[in-house]
């Protein structure tokens, strides 16, 4: 039920194949690409090109975040490149419901982020092509910052929205939490209805601290908070 998606902002760029067959082996299940350019966020990573260059690299899903606008012209790059997954902000696209669509008709996952001060009505007339929705703890642009609490009520507001939309349906949607996760508040977060995990420094960092090769403490950790929810 549960997934684990390393954010690959906090890695090694200096060895970011082998950070990423590292991760996996050590039990997570995604990699989250976190694409920024500078103008929708005050920060610039990473491209297509870095996608395209880790797929061979792992079977795992490679779930791509766009923190960049306008997105429309990236969703075929990345997909070409080797995503499974694209997420983007509803602010920016001109048109979220033919973003949405584009994602799908690139064979690839369709979801949307809500910031912490982004409302969650973005959802409500698209839930039928969303395949996950993902709310950012913290601000967006830069990878170690603190979990903002208020996340957590937001969170039980759109799992209610969604599991409602589920029941009637019978079309799942994923909630991924991205920010500040980490093994002391993961279990709180999950209780609060998400099912989908990033976590970028909170792995990576501790993982460098004890061994730089492997990341098998502090997911088996998180693995072990999420198993008491």
């Amino acid at each position: 039920m549960y997934l684990i998606a390393p954010s690959i902002l906090s890695a090694d760029f200096t060895r970011l194949g082998e950070e990423v067959v590292n991760v996996i082996e050590s039990g997570a299940d995604w990699i989250h690409f976190d694409v920024m350019d500078n103008h929708y966020v005050p920060n610039m990573t990473i491209g297509p090109l870095v996608c395209k260059a880790i797929r061979p690299l792992t079977n795992a899903v490679i779930d791509v975040h766009l923190m960049a606008r306008p997105v429309d012209r990236l969703i075929g790059d990345f997909a070409r490149a080797g995503a499974n997954v694209i997420t983007f902000h509803p602010e920016a696209s001109e048109h979220i419901d033919r973003s949405l669509s584009l994602i799908r008709e690139h064979g690839c996952q369709a979801g949307l982020v809500f910031n912490p001060a982004t409302p969650l009505h973005y959802m409500d007339y698209v839930m039928d092509k969303l395949d996950l929705v993902l709310l950012m703890g913290v601000n967006p642009g830069f990878g170690g910052q603190k979990f903002i609490p208020a996340t957590l009520g937001k969170l039980q507001e759109a799992r209610a929205r969604i599991k409602e939309y589920e029941q009637e349906s019978g079309h799942r949607i994923r909630v991924e939490v991205d920010g500040g996760v980490k093994v002391d508040n993961i279990a709180a977060i999950a209780l609060a209805g998400a099912d989908t995990f990033v976590a970028g420094s909170a792995i990576y960092e501790a993982g460098k601290e004890s061994d730089p090769h492997r990341y098998d403490s502090v997911i088996a950790s998180m693995r072990a908070q999420l198993a008491r929810v």
